[in-house]
């Protein structure tokens, strides 16, 4: 028992001296076989396992209490030039120090069986990967921020040297060399250490990778450099408008030679321990930070890129790809919904504006998302606005059928069906089915998405053709009664086409419209050649009549006047004659419509008018007196005051009248300055000729007043929904009637509250006790 124990320590001192960390005495051969023999002692008797326990006490306390010390010594008090020297420095000894334990590992693992290097399952059995884990565990448990630093700063200059010597265009801003200094290294040309930071770079790497803690010091440095680097160049290539076109291979092509490039110089140190594996997943976790960079950075100005659509399009599918890559989805829809909201849906944008924005929107998104959603998602808030907006149809009607460069005009020339139910007119029946999105309105399909066209989205904003139909006749009336031009080709040609777009029976009234207009051309030819033949005289003042079938045409504007008797003669005279043409039919005049070509003889000058029959009879007043006050031309032409000052307005902006008094207006005869012989057109004469949209509504409803005197005279008060129920019951019925929303329906009883025709009180609507 003695000699064993004797034997076993023996072995033990022999071990010990040869395994102890640090020590660089070489090992004669003689002392190699005492090793092998003390191990394998120590194996007979089962102590081997504690060989190597010993062993990894020893590099435990060797790396607290030597190593760990003097490596971060080699970062005190260093300046911001030397650090990467102190890096590297500290780098080799630590290299050092590795190389020392290299031998005793090496004796460890040849000569211990493998239950002697058995440990817990929770560390590997490898002993260099075991003294790899102590390194990192116990040198850099607690990094201090000026190392991380330091990493960074070395890691950062090698990029940019590696950046500057492996291109010959500069791709960057910002990389272009000033012709003195070096963009590199940022040293004097002629003193240059680009080769230096290089080689300084490659020998750190390798030391470190022999080490296994490459990892470890530069993942992060390396992840953060590669993540700004890739951020500077999207930005640079791909923010503003004039660089929306990027292509997307110019970007990854890019990414592939300056940053993976980069990462292999920096991971492929030694060609023997080159981890495929994890460069290959470096550079698809680095195309996706490319991807998700990139989109974030076309969300930011998508709105820009809609507004620049179709141009933009190679932009647009670029971020349609981009987005099949990434979850960005949610960020687009919220971040594009915030941009329409700020930049378009408030009173500072005109109608006009927030339609062009809207159908660019259409566009460019059903490029993005040909299914239709983020679409759907993204203008539900325009779409809201523009429905609250009173001038939103007009606008849409004008686009329509005004000549000129605008998109919706070349949409109606497509002469493609509007229908409100969509799903009957797609083409998707021979494509294949594709579920839609998780995103998507779960009442609509990604068939009735895809099938409507933008007449048709802009329609569907109200739900209901025929209020553009009612738009349309307002503005064809207004345009043939502010025009008086008798050639219609040009409206006929929009007529067919809407034809097609509404349908022949919502339109009927606009073809009787411009039948109107034909036929009166043909009525005044005819009137003409009936007083040739007669052998009449031609008047002074010559008639033309626009003889209109009153219950095609949608309400005129009213204004009360009367005409000089000269020109009343002639209008009876006419009407004479078109009874003669027309038999049983006569004319009911509009006197405040119409066009007066009229010359005025002054003293010194001749002028020429074109303005309407109210601006005609004013002026003509001044023939039989040159001063008239205000209340004297109200009686004469049975005009309201306050109108007839604004008339009197316009004659005094051309120099004709002025206000010798306050009401009291003289003829100005004479001018300063040469005769001559002008033609003015009254810029007033741009007002409608037709009753405004709010007159038109309130005089359809009106013809629900009737019956809502007789339902409250009845049951003596009611309140609004019950109200409204009864008109759908009673009133809204046929195809004549006049729908009414609730809303409406409210607003239209509390105006005539405030007529004081009608009482509320406790949510219910009375008649007033005098009625």
């Amino acid at each position: 028992m003695a000699e064993n124990m004797e034997l076993l320590t023996r072995s033990w001192n022999v071990i010990t001296n040869t395994l102890t960390p640090g020590k660089t005495t070489p090992i004669s051969p003689g002392t190699e076989v005492e090793f092998i023999n003390a191990i394998q002692v120590m194996c007979e008797n089962d102590l081997g396992h504690l060989v190597k326990e010993w062993f990894q006490e020893c590099v435990q306390q060797d790396l607290r209490q030597r190593v760990a010390p003097e490596f971060w010594s080699h970062f005190d008090n260093i300046d911001g030039d030397n650090a990467s020297k102190h890096l590297a420095s500290a780098v080799e000894f630590l290299h050092d120090v590795f190389s020392e334990y290299t031998p005793c590992m090496k004796k460890m693992e040849a000569v211990c069986p493998q239950r002697a290097t058995e440990t817990l399952n929770a560390y590997p059995t490898e002993l260099s990967d075991l003294i790899i884990i102590y390194f990192k565990a116990i040198i850099f448990y607690a990094v201090p921020q000026n190392f991380l630093e330091i990493v960074d700063s070395f890691y950062s200059q090698a990029f940019k040297v590696f950046h500057h010597t492996s291109t010959t265009d500069m791709e960057d801003e910002g990389d272009e060399e000033d012709g003195t200094h070096c963009s590199g290294c940022a040293e004097e040309t002629e003193q240059c250490k680009c080769q230096a930071i290089m080689d300084s770079f490659h020998n750190v790497n390798r030391m470190l990778d022999e080490i296994g803690i490459l990892e470890r010091i530069s993942g992060g440095a390396v992840t953060k450099i590669v993540h700004q680097r890739i951020q500077h160049h999207v930005e640079n290539t791909c923010k503003g408008t004039s660089k929306l076109y990027t292509s997307r291979q110019c970007r990854e092509s890019w990414l592939e030679n300056k940053v993976i490039g980069w990462l292999n110089l920096v991971y492929t140190t030694n060609p023997s321990h080159v981890d495929t594996d994890s460069i290959s997943g470096f550079k698809g976790r680095l195309l996706h930070f490319l991807y998700e960079t990139f989109a974030r950075t076309q969300i930011e100005q998508l709105f820009n890129i809609i507004i620049e659509f179709p141009e933009s399009e190679p932009a647009i599918l670029d971020l349609k790809f981009c987005l099949e890559k990434t979850d960005l989805r949610s960020h687009l829809v919220t971040s594009l919904k915030s941009a329409f909201e700020s930049r378009l849906l408030h009173p500072g944008v005109n109608t006009a504006d927030i339609l062009t924005a809207y159908i660019s929107g259409i566009k460019a998104l059903r490029v993005l998302d040909p299914a239709g959603v983020i679409l759907e998602l993204v203008c539900d808030p325009v779409r809201r606005y523009l429905r609250s907006r009173d001038d939103t149809v007009r606008c849409i009607v004008s686009s329509l059928t005004d000549d000129g460069n605008n998109e919706l005009l070349d949409e109606l020339f497509k002469a493609q069906p509007t229908a409100l139910d969509e799903s009957c007119h797609s083409d998707d029946n021979e494509e294949m089915w594709v579920p839609d999105p998780v995103d998507a309105y779960p009442g609509s399909t990604s068939k009735s998405r895809r099938a409507s066209d933008i007449i048709g989205m802009l329609v569907n904003i109200y739900g209901s053709k025929e209020l553009f139909v009612k738009e349309y006749r307002t503005l064809l009336a207004d345009r043939i009664l502010t025009q008086y031009n008798y050639e219609i080709e040009k409206e006929i040609r929009y007529l067919e086409l809407l034809k097609l777009r509404f349908g022949e029976s919502e339109l009927h009234s606009c073809e009787v419209m411009l039948k109107d207009v034909a036929d009166s051309k043909r009525l005044n030819s005819r009137i003409a050649e009936g007083r040739q033949q007669n052998g009449e005289q031609t008047p002074e003042v010559d008639v033309n009549a626009m003889v209109l079938s009153a219950q095609f045409w949608p309400p005129f504007r009213e204004e009360k006047i009367t005409l000089p008797e000269n020109i009343q003669s002639l209008l009876k005279k006419y009407t004479t004659e078109f009874e003669a043409l027309k038999g049983n039919r006569t004319l009911v005049w509009k006197p405040h419509l119409g066009l007066v070509n009229i010359d005025i003889e002054l003293k010194d000058r001749t002028l020429n008018f074109s303005v309407s029959p109210v601006y005609a009879a004013i002026i003509m007043q001044f023939q039989d007196k040159a001063r008239w006050t205000v209340e004297e031309l109200s009686n004469d032409l049975q005009m309201p005051a306050t109108a007839l000052r604004r008339k009197v307005a316009f004659w005094q902006s051309q120099g004709l009248l002025k206000e010798e008094t306050t009401d009291t207006f003289l003829l100005v005869e004479e001018h300063k300055g040469r005769t001559q012989d002008i033609m003015v057109t009254d810029e007033d004469e741009t007002e409608s000729a037709m009753a405004s949209a709010s007159a038109q509504r309130e005089e359809e409803l009106q013809v629900y007043w009737s019956y809502i005197v007789g339902m409250i005279t009845n049951l003596d008060n009611l309140p609004l929904e019950r109200i409204h129920s009864m008109l759908r019951m009673f009133a809204m019925q046929g195809p004549a009637s006049v729908e009414c929303s609730i809303h409406e329906l409210k607003a239209y009883l509390d105006r005539k509250v405030k007529e004081q025709k009608l009482v509320f009180c406790g949510g219910a609507y009375r008649l007033p006790k005098n009625n």
